[in-house]
C-alpha cells in the first residue's frame, strides 16, 4: 500500500471514530473502546511489527505515516506505544505482541525501578495508558545487556494521572512483581535507541498536530469577520498566520527527514535535530494560533485546545529541546573541524561512519515539570 493510500485509509478511520465528542469523552470518561476497536480491526497499532511477532509486517515508515495522521486527528489512543515502541521491543526480543493495547515505561529520572534477576520493584511515572493496557513493557538492564520485561497490569498498582491534554500518564507501583515474559535484546537495542525512537514518535505526532492547527486557524480567520471583512485579511493577524505556516512547514520537513533516516537505520542526528526544532516550533506555533483566534481559542468548548494542549504535553516527553541540543553539541565537539560540514549535510550517516561518537547510552530522560 502506498504512503498516500495508507494515509487516506487512516484518516478515514480516525475521522469516523475520533470526533469532537470522542475526544471530550476520552478525557473525562475514559477509554474510547469504539475507536480502539476500529483501529485494531484495521491492524493500525501493529502495522510495523513483523508478522512472526503477531504484527502486520509493514515498515517503520508505514507506522509513522499512520502516527502523523493520528496527530492530525488528536487520536486518544496509545498507537505509538502499542506498536512502534512496545511492539518493536517485543519483536526484537523474540516475543509476540499479543492482542490489545500495550504501553511502555518511558524511564524518567524520578523513576525507581529495580530488577533483581527475578522480580521488579519500584515506582515508574508518566506511563501512557497504563490503566488500559493489556501489557506493560519495561526496558531493564540485566547484567551486561538490556532486556525486555513484560508485566501484567493486574499485578501492579496503577495510580491514575493525566498530562495537560488529559491523556493518561499513570504512576505504576511494582512490589516484587515477576514478569510474565522476560527476554534479552540483541546488541544495539538499548536505552539510547529506545529514547531516540520515542522522540521520533513525538516529532511525528507534533508535525501532524501543527498541520491540523494551521487548518483550524486558517478556517477561523477566513470565516470570522470584523469591520466588514475576514480577520485573516488584517496585517496583524496575517503575521500570526505566517509564523504558524512557517513552523508547520519546518517541522513537517524535519519529521519527514527524521523518519526517512530512521527507516534507513541510523537517524540519530536527524531525530535529535527534529525534536529540538519541534519543541521550539510548538512554542511559536501554538502562540500564533491562539493569538489569531483571540479569546475564542482559549475556551474549553472550542476545538483548538485539543491540539495545543497535546503539543505542550508531547514536548515534555522523550527529551526536551535542551537535552537533544546538548547531544548535538557533544557530537560536534567530538569530531574534528573538517567533520563539521559532513555532520551538517549527512547527519546520522556521518556519525555512523565515526562509530558511536558522542552517543549517550543509558542515561535517563529528564522530567520537565510534574512527573
Amino acid at each position: 500500500m502506498s504512503e498516500e493510500l495508507l494515509s487516506e485509509v487512516a484518516a478515514s478511520i480516525f475521522a469516523a471514530t475520533c470526533t469532537e465528542q470522542t475526544l471530550v469523552a476520552a478525557e473525562h470518561d475514559g477509554w474510547p473502546a469504539a475507536a480502539w476497536k476500529a483501529v485494531a480491526e484495521a491492524g493500525l497499532p501493529w502495522i510495523s511489527v513483523p508478522e512472526n511477532s503477531g504484527g502486520q509486517g509493514g515498515s517503520l515508515a508505514d507506522a509513522l505515516t499512520v502516527l502523523r495522521v493520528a496527530g492530525r486527528h488528536a487520536v486518544p489512543l496509545p498507537l505509538a506505544e502499542t506498536g512502534i515502541l512496545a511492539g518493536w521491543l517485543l519483536a526484537e526480543a523474540g516475543l509476540s505482541v499479543g492482542e490489545g493495547p500495550a504501553t511502555v515505561v518511558p524511564g524518567y529520572r524520578t523513576d525507581d525501578l529495580k530488577w533483581n534477576g527475578s522480580t521488579l520493584s519500584g515506582v515508574v511515572h508518566r506511563v501512557p495508558w497504563a490503566r488500559d493496557a493489556h501489557r506493560i513493557v519495561a526496558l531493564v538492564p540485566d547484567k551486561d545487556r538490556w532486556a525486555v520485561a513484560v508485566v501484567a497490569p493486574d499485578t501492579v498498582r496503577v495510580e491514575p494521572r493525566r498530562n495537560l491534554a488529559g491523556e493518561p500518564r499513570d504512576t505504576v507501583h511494582l512490589d516484587g512483581i515477576a514478569p510474565v515474559e522476560f527476554s534479552a535484546l540483541p546488541d544495539g537495542i538499548d536505552r539510547a535507541a529506545f529514547e531516540l525512537r520515542g522522540a521520533l514518535t513525538r516529532v511525528v505526532l507534533i508535525a501532524g498536530a501543527v498541520e491540523r492547527i494551521l487548518e483550524i486557524t486558517l478556517r477561523y480567520t477566513g470565516e470570522r469577520k470584523q469591520f466588514g471583512r475576514p480577520i485573516g485579511r488584517f496585517q496583524a493577524v496575517q503575521e500570526h498566520l505566517v509564523h504558524l505556516a512557517q513552523q508547520s512547514a519546518s517541522i513537517s520537513v524535519a519529521a519527514d527527514i527524521a523518519a526517512r533516516e530512521a527507516a534507513r537505520g541510523d537517524g540519530r542526528f536527524e531525530i535529535w535535530s527534529a525534536k529540538t526544532l519541534a519543541d521550539d516550533a510548538v512554542r511559536i506555533a501554538s502562540a500564533a494560533a491562539h493569538q489569531a483566534h483571540g479569546a475564542m481559542g482559549a475556551t474549553q468548548e472550542y476545538s483548538l485546545n485539543h491540539w495545543t494542549r497535546r503539543l505542550w504535553s508531547w514536548t515534555r516527553e522523550y527529551g526536551t529541546a535542551t537535552r537533544w541540543a546538548g547531544d548535538i553539541g557533544a557530537e560536534v565537539l567530538a569530531g574534528a573541524p573538517h567533520q563539521l560540514w559532513p555532520l551538517i549535510t549527512d547527519g546520522g550517516a556521518e556519525i555512523a561512519s565515526r562509530g558511536d561518537g558522542a552517543r549517550s547510552v543509558g542515561h535517563r530522560l529528564e522530567v520537565a515539570g510534574e512527573a
